[in-house]
């Protein structure tokens, strides 16, 4: 995808920034209210769930508040980011912000979208995987490929306006096949229908699959990454099946326009002290999440190219008007 290039620069620079803030602190930093409700359209065991629930632990030796975690989900992201636009501007509600929230606000009429929320920082990279059930005939993203030119196949993503949809329809368009591809309303979903055998393949993050990997319930086909990841020496790229693509998905948080300067002082400070964690980086790094951190001054502008990109590529692939 046209971006991909571009969002690697953009990643590399502010992981490195991580490492240059790493400030300790050892009372947690004051924070405007006392109970902070961090919102994902996700459903229960989707990546933005699992992300947020697994930061909150992190977050309340870190942020002198307490941390709860709702589900806002219907329509893609519509939901939660209508929900967003009437939210307290006092940092008590924040947004789990990933490129589905983009592609929703440009692919359909809402009352609320990207635009009326406010990046607030940028936490993560999350890799994209490509994995069947373990008891599937396919060994291979090509064997998955072949079938599917013969065969009629079904191919999973959560939610509509994703990144992984999108993503999906490009793998299919340049693999040159016809598959069906299937949106639920999260990763959970998508999962029980992979399981089941009723999707062939689909596309998700390592941290929402880590149980059903540990109990090898699910294999591994590809990585859509440039090159290999070093925890999954084993798995190859995308690439490597002969489809040039590269999927880079961000993971952050934005709150309702106006949100409290105050609170946006407190996460610049705190997500640098999180990313550092030992226990959380040992944590997050076992599920290939890449600490990202990019400051509200930087990541405002970066939601606002990201969002301008996506819609020229979604208009030149047809997908609106």
């Amino acid at each position: 995808m046209s971006f991909a290039p571009r969002l690697a620069g953009l990643f590399a620079g502010a992981a490195a920034t991580v490492f240059l803030l790493q400030p300790a602190s050892a009372e947690p930093l004051p924070y405007p209210v006392d109970v902070v409700t961090l919102v994902t359209h996700s459903s229960p065991g989707g990546g933005s769930d699992v992300f947020l629930r697994d930061m909150a632990r992190y977050l309340r030796d870190i942020i002198d508040a307490d941390f709860v975690v709702e589900n806002v989900s219907g329509g893609s992201g519509a939901n939660a980011m209508a929900h967003m636009a009437q939210a307290a501007t006092d940092g008590s509600v924040l947004y789990a912000t990933t490129p589905t929230y983009i592609f929703t606000s440009l692919m359909s009429e809402l009352s609320a979208d990207y635009e009326n929320l406010e990046p607030v920082v940028n936490v993560f990279y999350d890799p994209a995987v490509i994995y069947t059930r373990a008891d599937a005939p396919f060994q291979t993203l090509a064997d998955v490929i072949a079938h599917a030119k013969d065969n009629r196949s079904a191919w999973g993503a959560a939610n509509p306006g994703s990144l992984e949809r999108i993503s999906l329809e490009d793998m299919k368009k340049k693999a040159g096949v016809d598959a069906a591809i299937v949106t639920s309303e999260g990763g959970g979903e998508t999962m029980i229908n992979v399981l089941n055998g009723t999707l062939d393949i689909a596309i998700g993050e390592v941290q929402e699959l880590r149980s059903q990997l540990e109990a090898k319930q699910i294999r591994l086909l590809a990585v859509a990454t440039d090159e290999r990841l070093a925890i999954l020496p084993d798995v190859p790229t995308v690439k490597e099946a002969g489809i040039d693509l590269v999927v880079r998905k961000f993971r952050g948080l934005a709150g309702p326009k106006g949100i409290s300067p105050g609170a946006i002082a407190v996460w610049e400070k705190a997500i640098p002290i999180l990313l550092a964690n030992p226990e959380y980086k040992a944590a997050y790094g076992a599920s290939n999440l890449i600490g990202t951190f990019i400051p509200h001054a930087e990541y405002a502008p970066f939601m606002a190219s990201f969002a301008n990109e996506q819609k020229t590529f979604l208009t030149e692939a047809g997908v609106i008007q």
